[in-house]
């Protein structure tokens, strides 16, 4: 448990900032549709749905990955 909390308060590379950006969009969405108090068809709510999993799961796995610097590799000749 603790070297997720590790994992979680790390650096984010840019590439998953960007993906845990749009993850959270996507959840907020989908979150707003799911909710609105009018009848919608089943299809919509149920997209809504799987978009709202899809977007929660893109925001946690982007932000438990770790920046690392790239190694230096040095070829002998």
């Amino acid at each position: 448990m603790k070297k997720l909390i590790r994992r979680a308060r790390s650096q984010t590379p840019p590439f998953f900032r960007k993906i845990r950006n749009v993850g959270l969009v996507l959840t907020a969405i989908a979150t707003a549709i799911a909710t609105l108090p009018v009848a919608l068809p089943a299809m919509v709510v149920t997209i809504s749905g799987y978009a709202a999993a899809a977007g929660a799961t893109a925001t946690a796995l982007s932000q438990l990955t770790l920046y690392e610097e790239p190694l230096d590799w040095q070829h002998e000749e």
